[in-house]
């Protein structure tokens, strides 16, 4: 396994193991889908959830991403969760999407 596989895979973990720890016992990596990818880890219906770990930040290519996932998920909602540099402590990192898809989860929520 690649060097930046391995770095994706660990981070994908991580991210699954604070979800579990915060209650979501049915979240679990999944495997590649290819040109069908539908987000990084399962179990939480209707949200496609990317997880990214580099040195540099690419919003731009990773919502783009985020968004063709939802896509092939039929999926409400999305983020991308990407690592904070310095820190394992998953709640420290970073989740970004679209502002349209923000907008709607604010309009669900009664706002």
């Amino acid at each position: 396994m690649s060097k930046s596989k391995q770095k994706g895979t660990s981070a994908e973990t991580a991210v699954v193991n604070w979800l579990v720890s915060k209650g979501r016992k049915h979240v679990e990596r999944r495997s590649l889908n290819g040109a069908s990818d539908r987000g990084d880890i399962a179990g939480i219906p209707e949200v496609v959830l990317e997880i990214k770990n580099c040195v540099k930040m690419e919003l731009s290519g990773w919502l783009k991403e985020l968004e063709v996932e939802m896509i092939n998920d039929k999926a409400k909602t999305g983020v991308v969760i990407h690592k904070k540099k310095g820190t394992t402590d998953v709640g420290l990192w970073y989740a970004t999407m679209p502002v349209g898809v923000w907008y709607k989860l604010l309009e669900e929520a009664g706002y």
